[in-house]
């Protein structure tokens, strides 16, 4: 290869990462593991092309999302040293291609799903990306209750996995929502105190950064924790699981209660990180669960 075409190469193949970063591929494949668990778990006989064109299309839907995002927060991104050096606040990537990038994802990825899954999936991932950019985005600027906020189009992928399985919301999509929508609380408690010098910097109106004690954040995330046990088990008395499902969740949901009770006692970054490092184990395990339950 000459050194022309090395070059070429190598610019292609760096761009390429630098657009990748920009879609939060780490955040896409949690995406597409909830859309895919909440389809599995509708019960259904799996059609595997549509569970195919619903990852396609929720992956380009997501990535431009949250391409987006990091275009509306690219001035703030600069101020965080875990964002600074991201395509956009570095310069490897110019804005106005970010926003072109972003938008071209996310209409292709709500066609992709209207026209090759169904409209109610498409409405459902155009409404997360409408309610993360435009109303969780902004409020991060203005108001700690962003965080509640923010959890709202975070839940919606495993309802969208459902809607591609049977073309409706049922009772299990709603529950899918609530153990998605509590387990991000507690999970974004963990991220917020251990980068909360990061979003004071940055202007971020978040909990953690009013909160130089820990004492709110960690009662939070204690809470929700609570919360979170008491709703990870309807499954079991909404009849779609049996007692091993029940007993599992219940372990599971203890042990994420005692890492918050942990992060309660201390409130310290070490036990911040244990926590969010067990939300992280605690997400797979559960939505394993209820799909192997659902199916066995």
């Amino acid at each position: 290869m000459s050194s022309a075409a090395t070059a070429i190469h190598s610019g292609f193949m760096t761009t390429s990462r630098d657009y990748i970063e920009l879609t939060k591929a780490r955040i896409v494949m949690l995406v597409l593991i909830t859309t895919g668990a909440g389809y599995l778990a509708a019960g259904l006989p799996v059609h595997a092309i549509t569970l195919l064109h619903t990852l396609i299309g929720t992956a380009l839907l997501a990535g431009g999302t949250n391409a987006l995002n990091q275009y509306l927060e690219r001035e703030y991104d600069r101020h965080m040293k875990r964002t600074r050096l991201r395509p956009l606040p570095d310069g490897r990537i110019a804005p106005r291609a970010a926003l072109l990038f972003a938008a071209s994802s996310a209409v292709v990825g709500t066609l992709y799903l209207g026209l090759l899954v169904n409209w109610l999936t498409a409405f459902l991932g155009a409404f997360t990306l409408v309610s993360y950019a435009f109303l969780y985005t902004p409020m991060k600027r203005t108001s700690t209750f962003c965080t509640i906020v923010g959890a709202v189009p975070g839940a919606i992928p495993p309802m969208m996995g459902w809607a591609a399985a049977t073309g409706s919301l049922g009772a299990g999509a709603w529950i899918f929502f609530g153990i998605l929508f509590l387990w991000q609380m507690p999970h974004f408690m963990a991220i917020s105190w251990i980068y909360r010098e990061d979003y004071g910097r940055a202007g971020f109106v978040m909990l953690a950064v009013q909160d130089p004690k820990g004492d709110a954040t960690a009662r939070q995330a204690v809470i929700w924790c609570m919360t979170l046990l008491t709703v990870s088990l309807l499954p079991f008395y909404a009849g779609m699981t049996g007692i091993v499902y029940f007993v599992l969740a219940l372990i599971s949901g203890l042990a994420f209660l005692a890492a918050a009770l942990d992060f309660f006692r201390r409130r310290d970054n070490r036990s911040a990180k244990r926590l969010f490092m067990t939300s992280n184990l605690y997400l797979v395990t559960i939505m394993t669960l209820l799909v192997v339950s659902v199916r066995a």
